[in-house]
């Protein structure tokens, strides 16, 4: 598919079969229908609108890249898809900050989240990194933790340095 190019209503106001399918559209196809999910366009351009977009994108970002492909793709439908897509364990829905939630793709790996309170900045964390953690919750509580995706609220280094360096009030 052609980015930015638009699919016109036919004359009977139904939208047309999207063009032939994007090369990452047949993978998304193939995982769809491994979990049983019925394939969609609609399906397809929120999942493309999640990996084009490199993740965190809130359902009203999804939506104004998902229409420039598919006009008869309305807010709604993203919302109802975005529920479908976490039901299933593609997408992962995302608190990280006081404003809109956001969605992005599950990959094979789960993955973290370090989020600045004070600069909003979002800082990959790698699982690797839950290990101890992990051990700790086995060994103290019989819990067998399987964190797939986690934010972890604070300040990072440069808000945290400028904190230390601030005069106090």
């Amino acid at each position: 598919m052609q980015k930015g190019r638009r699919i016109d209503q036919q004359s009977d106001g139904q939208a047309p079969e999207p063009e032939q399918p994007h090369h990452q559209h047949y993978t998304y196809m193939e995982r769809l229908r491994r979990l049983g999910v019925r394939v969609t366009p609609q399906r397809l351009f929120v999942l493309e609108a999640l990996e084009q977009g490199g993740g965190h994108m809130t359902a009203e970002e999804i939506m104004r890249w998902a229409v420039q492909r598919y006009p008869a793709i309305n807010l709604a439908t993203v919302y109802r898809t975005l529920d479908l897509l976490i039901e299933v364990g593609l997408v992962a829905q995302i608190h990280l900050d006081a404003g809109a939630t956001s969605f992005e793709l599950v990959g094979a790996a789960p993955h973290h989240h370090l989020v600045c309170e004070h600069c909003g900045a979002i800082i990959e964390m790698d699982e690797t990194m839950f290990a101890a953690l992990r051990d700790q919750l086995l060994a103290t509580y019989g819990f067998l933790a399987q964190p797939r995706h986690m934010a972890i609220f604070g300040l990072c280094r440069a808000c945290a340095a400028h904190e230390e360096t601030a005069p106090a009030q």
